[in-house]
């Protein structure tokens, strides 16, 4: 039965609804929420600065050259990178919305065809994301930016090149990610050295284990039930350390502010030459934590993370650090014995408070790497640079809330290891701070080609930026490498691991989509199936997934050999994510017709963003069966613009999920409730066959008259969703050909096929019916 009904509007995402001005009120809630998921790494690293710098580089001497010195660095780098780096400049750089290193490799592929993705087309550029981007810039003169886009196009090395430079930071970030929960941890429990004697400080990483243990234990949860929780931990370590720091500084030393001056980092460097060069790597410390603010803008919005840092954040940590150095000039030989450390200038009857809540802050702190990592995650393996994992959606309200029961336990044992083999801060932080260093250099890099390819801003201010906060980093870079040996060498090897990984994935990947490519079948093969050829057609709809965006793949011909049978309604689906973080409803389906209209052998290409989630199995069914039909109603219309050509083989028309976007015809079954728009709408009926089984219709809004043709093939599509819908899935072994190389051997035969065994299916199909569904075995040779 085909039902004619008025639509009913139904919001669903849009970019649009991001660009809509936002209340004060909205804004202050934002930066409230964004102080316990944001900054919650970065409070905390007064924890562990000072402990880290004075650990043997330099010593605190009478003069106080060295902690005026220390101090001036940590005002001028929260300074110069947090504040005017990431809030002025790098927030600006979003892929719609969503910030991290991968948001700006996606933009960079959006303005310059520099994207590896095997299966892109022109049809993708089209998007609502990308055309609004081009509007943006049609009139503006790109100047040297135009020979630099050219440039990276023409040159595969310099996208390689660009494409393992973004892999890299993102590697880095989840090399933190292991780091950050035990040096955090750590850090915070070391208030117990004060309490218990020197020999049973071995016995301290214990507690901590448990605490990290604990930590991830908590992560299946779910950030949105413990997350009430980390905006006021958050706020009350804040205000703890500030009013701590503001006692401090009148009760010990009131002119500490003069350390302020550039002066007097001069003067550090000028006294203590090579020790102080080394000990930049502790000082680093104090900005841990900084690239989460632009990796976790998809969940707030610029103004809110920018009120958060400006006016609660910088402040706190600047009165924070002033309090410890205005201690410490009065206190050169410290009376327990041990490193300088955070708890010292603590007053002693403050010191169980305020260990409390450090544990806290710190457990806060790492739950905001830790979910950020999971985020990575999910983008590389969106995009096929990274294994199949299972993700679990934690929230129905925020997408980004995710967990990945692998990558979380890996991370524990990881962050364990570290803990129980270092067994101090010295060289975690060593190696915590090379991985935060590397991602900022990266992120540097990345926003120089963003100031020319996308903004279209002079090449000049672009070597302005990189210079200016390049050699800064890079000064900071190099007090980090030295330390190699002494722990640094931790984060280049866990992320040399996943950058491996990463690299054999995505390259099994590429051949596997290239043999399809070589190996599809003709278009005149299809059309020679015949039953004088023994291929009979049997009822239903054929599903069978496909990687390819046109022809006919290789494994529907391997199926018919064994097989001499396929469904009436016969469609290629292929699900492929586009670099974008999300894609509208209404531009979800690329949906094409293969051979004549009586083959009834259609194409559907589902396209998702990167941060976008895929529905579930009979959601999507539903949708898939309704874009169907909607082509079919559209094909014959006299104004489709939605006709994209794509290779010149087929003409793909752009259909949108009618689940959330209702502009279009809607399925429903015989248990759904018709009787508002029965009672309230014109009903068309098709009629079919009464048999005794599932009825399915379809809702549609008002349209011009049906023609018979449309009426007869929407017929044969509502018998076939009747009676069923088989999914054929294509399960491959992918080989190395003969007379390959040795090393691509050892890559293809042994570690992809390691990591394809070891991950999961594509999430879609892990949703269809097992019972429905049948798998076609093949060998490919790359």
């Amino acid at each position: 039965m085909f039902l004619r009904r008025p639509v009913m509007e139904i919001e669903g995402w849009s970019p649009d609804n991001r660009i809509k001005k936002e209340s004060w009120r909205t804004v202050l809630t934002l930066a409230y929420q964004n102080l316990g998921v944001v900054y919650g790494e970065l409070s905390t690293s007064p924890l562990y600065v000072y402990r880290s710098t004075f650990a043997e580089d330099i010593q605190h001497s009478e003069s106080n050259e060295e902690i005026y010195g220390v101090l001036s660095f940590v005002f001028w780098t929260l300074t110069l990178i947090p504040l005017l780096k990431y809030v002025f400049l790098v927030l600006r750089a979003d892929d719609n919305g969503e910030g991290g290193t991968f948001a700006l490799y996606s933009l960079l592929c959006r303005h310059a065809r520099v994207s590896t993705l095997p299966n892109g087309q022109l049809a993708d550029e089209d998007l609502y994301e990308c055309k609004r981007e081009v509007i943006s810039s049609a009139n503006q003169d790109l100047g040297l930016g135009l020979s630099l886009r050219s440039t990276l196009e023409k040159h595969r090395l310099l996208q390689k090149m660009l494409l393992a430079l973004a892999l890299i930071g993102t590697c880095m970030v989840i090399g933190d990610g292991v780091l950050t929960p035990a040096i955090s941890v750590f850090s915070a429990v070391s208030g117990l050295e004060l309490v218990v004697s020197k020999h049973h400080h071995q016995y301290i990483e214990v507690p901590v284990a448990c605490i990290i243990v604990f930590l991830f234990y908590l992560q299946h949860y779910g950030t949105h039930r413990i997350g009430f929780l980390f905006a006021p931990v958050v706020i009350a370590w804040l205000f703890c350390i500030s009013a701590i720091g503001v006692y401090n500084i009148f009760h010990w030393n009131p002119h500490v502010y003069q350390a302020l001056s550039p002066y007097y980092m001069y003067k550090f460097l000028k006294k203590t030459r090579r020790g102080g060069w080394m000990s930049l790597g502790g000082i680093l410390l104090c900005i841990t934590g900084s690239e989460a603010m632009f990796a976790d803008l998809g969940h707030f919005s610029q103004m809110s993370i920018k009120i958060a840092f400006t006016f609660v954040v910088y402040p706190s940590l600047i009165l924070a650090y002033m309090g410890q150095a205005a201690y410490l000039s009065k206190h050169h030989i410290i009376e327990s014995g041990y490193h300088i450390g955070f708890y010292e200038p603590v007053p002693e009857k403050l010191r169980w408070p305020v260990l409390a809540i450090a544990i806290l802050a710190a457990v806060v702190g790492s739950q905001a790497i830790i979910t950020g990592t999971f985020s990575i995650i999910k983008q590389c393996s969106a995009l096929g640079y990274f294994p199949r994992v299972r993700i679990i959606h934690t929230s129905s309200k925020n997408c980004g809330q995710i967990y990945i029961p692998e990558i979380n336990w890996i991370l524990m044992l990881l962050c364990l290891a570290v803990t129980i083999g270092f067994r101090d801060t010295k060289h975690i932080s060593n190696a915590s701070g090379l991985a935060v260093i590397t991602v900022m250099l990266v992120t540097t890099c990345l926003m120089s080609l963003v100031i020319v390819l996308c903004w279209h801003r002079s090449f000049f201010l672009a070597l302005c930026f990189i210079l200016f906060f390049g050699s800064i980093e890079a000064l900071y870079f190099s007090a980090s490498l030295i330390k190699f040996l002494d722990g640094a060498w931790v984060p280049v090897a866990l992320s040399f691991i996943f950058l491996v990984i990463m690299y054999v994935w995505h390259y099994g990947t590429l051949r596997k989509y290239e043999f399809d490519v070589q190996n599809k079948v003709p278009i005149n093969w299809l059309l020679s199936l015949g039953p004088n050829l023994g291929i009979v057609r049997v009822r239903g709809i054929g599903l069978i997934h496909t990687e390819l965006v046109s022809g006919v793949p290789a494994i529907f011909s391997h199926f018919l050999t064994n097989l001499p049978a396929f469904h009436q309604v016969l469609v290629f689906l292929c699900v492929k994510y586009v670099p974008v973080p999300h894609v509208r409803p209404e531009e979800r389906f690329l949906v094409g017709r293969i051979g004549p209209k009586d083959y009834r052998v259609y194409r559907c290409i589902a396209r998702y963003g990167y941060r976008d989630i895929q529905m579930d199995d009979v959601m999507f069914e539903d949708d898939l069966v309704s874009s169907i039909a909607e082509f079919i109603l559209s094909e014959g219309s006299e104004c489709n613009g939605g006709l994209v050509d794509v290779d010149n083989e087929e003409k793909m028309t752009v259909i949108g999920t009618t689940s959330t976007y209702s502009k279009g015809i809607r399925m429903c079954e015989d248990n759904d409730d018709l009787s508002e728009e029965a009672s309230t709408t014109k009903l068309t009926e098709i009629s079919s066959p009464e048999v005794p089984r599932k009825r399915v219709r379809f809702l549609r809004p008002e349209s011009p008259q049906i023609n018979a043709d449309a009426r007869t093939e929407l017929q044969e599509l509502t018998e076939a969703r009747e009676a069923g819908m088989a999914f054929i899935l294509g399960h491959c072994y992918v080989k190395a050909k003969t007379g390959s190389s040795l090393i691509k051997r050892i890559v293809i035969n042994t570690c992809y096929d390691f990591l394809r065994r070891n991950s999961r299916g594509p999430a879609y199909a892990l949703c269809f019916p097992r019972a429905s569904t049948l798998e076609v075995g093949m060998v490919y040779h790359v």
